[in-house]
């Protein structure tokens, strides 16, 4: 599975960005997928994901209620929309998938991040 992650950019903050994260190689509908994130000088987070078999979604508490997973099997692409942001969720953002439907937090796949930065 190869993943690819677009939809970073430059944002005030309290606005909104969609990330986009287009999975090619493998059909995954069943996969798992989720998004990470990690700041200059800090480690990658956990951000947020859909698992069992998109039944059930988790987010970080630092993006709840702000932070929205979404996916589309039909396009095999999945979304991370982010409202309501601060200069705290500035960082890389990276697409993850998992073949195995129970995991959410530790993925196998990985896209390249792309970059979100919002200045206050």
């Amino acid at each position: 599975v190869q993943l690819q992650a677009s939809g970073g950019g430059l944002v005030q903050a309290g606005g909104s960005l969609r990330l986009s994260c287009a999975a090619s190689g493998r059909t995954f509908s069943s996969y798992s997928v989720g998004w990470f994130r990690q700041a200059p000088g800090k480690e990658r987070e956990f951000v947020g994901a859909i698992y069992l078999g998109g039944r059930r979604t988790t987010y970080s508490e630092s993006v709840k209620g702000r932070f929205t997973i979404s996916r589309d099997n039909s396009k095999n692409t999945f979304y991370l929309l982010m409202n309501n942001l601060n200069p705290e969720d500035t960082a890389v953002y990276y697409c993850a998938a998992d073949e195995r439907t129970r995991v959410a937090h530790d993925m196998y796949y990985w896209g390249r991040g792309t970059q979100v930065t919002v200045s206050s």
